[in-house]
């Protein structure tokens, strides 16, 4: 048996890189695919809706396809699952405009998501808030007043304020009652054990959802150290294609980046580093160990080869 339902946030518990497969534009969302990537080499499956089809019918038979022929190759009920959601992060209300994006893909039993083009702190603060339950308080502004407070007429602020350390805190929760029904027997729970644990990991120790950031703009990037100190991220990555397009390049540079996309990834890498996000880069069999060396914890590449020379040299590294 194991202590998680999600695979992903299991072995980043535990330091450990995770390796996902799936297109970035679209997916084959059928139940027949849904059986076939059940067992699938990697720990997470990605599906691009930020391009491909919002195709929320085709996401529930996906998933529904991988429980009716799980377990995983771990054990695990199904692989992880994380949606690339269409809507930019450009500004909070971006954001909160195109909240029902995330409560349809949250609905469908998914374990996570992934908002494109971040850019503000704001922006990512309304997407963690748009993803959690209201019961949920971890990370949340204490000094909003309470529900009975606000009954009384109380106004609260739109974004939590700050911690005596200058940090941002998070605002309440949005997401509401209706899709639980339909999203807790892809985990396995029941719907009040699913609204218990469908919060964002590492903010809440007993969350099961991951929640992850594109900086792929010049702001993102300019940005990056106030985004990356959000309560609530997962993990993070530079976006190479749509941040190279802005700095001017009509084709994606291949590593070595460019200078510029260079110090770009180094900034990134190290914000992650500073406050417990995971940082997702493109890796294959030959780079895999330095990447891991230098703290690359979830793995693009759709590389089955990395992910087995990646495995074997992290279990070599723990302690007996």
């Amino acid at each position: 048996m194991h202590k998680r339902i999600s695979r992903c946030v299991e072995l980043l518990e535990e330091d450990q890189a995770i390796y996902y497969d799936g297109p970035h534009s679209g997916h084959v969302l059928t139940h027949t695919q849904g059986r076939i990537d059940a067992g699938t080499w990697a720990d997470y499956m990605n599906v691009g809706m930020e391009h491909g089809c919002f195709d929320m019918t085709g996401l529930a038979e996906y998933v529904r396809g991988m429980v009716d022929a799980g377990p995983t190759r771990s054990g695990h009920r199904t692989p992880t699952v994380i949606v690339e959601a269409p809507v930019n992060g450009i500004d909070a209300t971006h954001v909160r405009y195109n909240a029902w994006q995330f409560r349809q893909i949250l609905g469908r039993g998914v374990h996570g998501i992934l908002l494109c083009q971040a850019e503000s702190a704001d922006a990512v603060r309304a997407f963690v808030e748009s993803c959690r339950y209201p019961h949920h308080g971890i990370g949340v502004d204490p000094a909003i007043p309470t529900p009975m407070e606000r009954m009384g007429g109380a106004i609260r602020a739109k974004d939590g304020g700050t911690d005596f350390a200058g940090r941002k805190l998070l605002g309440i929760g949005t997401r509401g009652r209706g899709s639980e029904t339909t999203a807790a027997p892809v985990w396995g729970l029941s719907a009040e054990e699913y609204m218990e644990r469908c919060d964002p990991w590492p903010l809440n120790p007993n969350g099961e959802l991951l929640l992850g950031v594109k900086l792929e703009s010049p702001e993102g990037v300019a940005n990056c150290e106030e985004i990356l100190a959000v309560p609530g991220l997962g993990f993070a990555e530079i976006g190479p294609g749509d941040l190279s397009l802005s700095l001017g390049y009509s084709t994606i540079p291949p590593e070595p980046y460019p200078p510029e996309m260079q110090t770009a990834r180094d900034r990134i890498l190290a914000a992650c580093r500073k406050n417990g996000v995971a940082f997702l880069q493109g890796c294959n069999e030959g780079t895999i160990i330095e990447r891991l060396d230098e703290g690359v914890r979830v793995i693009a590449g759709h590389s089955e080869a990395a992910a087995i020379t990646g495995r074997a040299y992290q279990k070599r590294k723990l302690p007996v």
